[in-house]
């Protein structure tokens, strides 16, 4: 009998420990839905970055630029070619409409240091169109040349990319933007070997894997936004 008038004093001790263990694990579950919610929607602040924009591609599907717009969007970029062959099916399409609703211009190329350099400019070329309106054409180095089917050397890689450059460069008649990613950056050295404007990337801290300043900043590659249903990716201009 004794042993039962211990246990009905313990239990509402241990009821009120079931509590505050709900409670903190209820606390647990906002917290982290408020910070998901808070990462999805983040954007750098206007008075930091005045100027903002988009890069937009297949993948994000039938895009309201009018709606971009309205939400902040003051350029977009949009991907246009891939190595040597590929190009991206809306991207005529995208470049009209987004000029359509008011918003500069750029054109993206995907870099394949798998493929020659003139191959790939010959692609971009015929894709984006000679156009001194446009913004400078952005080349995205993200894919490293460790499955090429024949071996290309890390000077190679390089020295290709320069030949890439000089040629869509004087297609555009203007200096191209290196989108370089951190790995491409880690293994080749490109920023501070190619005096090019840097446009980095990196979710909501700003990049510093360049080891200069940066020009563009893709500050979250998911945005979560009420202009799309799909996550955008988000991009600002430095100062």
């Amino acid at each position: 009998m004794a042993r039962r008038r211990n246990l009905a004093r313990k239990s509402p001790r241990g009821a009120r420990r079931w509590r505050w263990l709900g409670a903190l694990v209820l606390i647990g579950i906002v917290a982290a839905g408020w910070g998901w919610w808070d990462v999805r929607h983040w954007q750098p602040l206007r008075s930091d970055y005045p100027v903002q924009g988009v890069e937009i591609g297949a993948g994000d599907g039938d895009v309201d630029f009018t709606a971009l717009k309205a939400i902040g969007a003051d350029f977009a970029y949009i991907d246009a070619s891939a190595s040597a062959f590929a190009r991206d099916p809306g991207a005529d399409h995208n470049l009209d409409a987004a000029r359509g609703a008011g918003l500069q211009v750029g054109a993206v190329h995907r870099y394949d240091p798998c493929q020659p350099a003139d191959r790939q400019a010959a692609n971009f070329v015929t894709v984006v169109p000679r156009d001194r309106t446009m913004l400078p054409p952005a080349v995205d180095l993200a894919t490293l040349a460790d499955n090429c089917p024949v071996a290309v050397s890390d000077a190679s890689v390089v020295s290709e990319l320069m030949t890439f450059l000089n040629q869509i460069e004087t297609h555009t008649g203007k200096p191209a933007i290196l989108k370089i990613a951190p790995e491409f950056e880690a293994r080749y050295h490109i920023a501070g070997g190619i005096r090019r404007n840097l446009w980095l990337v990196r979710d909501r801290i700003e990049p510093e894997y360049g080891g200069r300043p940066f020009t563009l900043w893709t500050a979250n590659s998911a945005l979560g936004n009420a202009a799309d249903d799909q996550p955008l990716r988000w991009v600002v201009v430095q100062k």
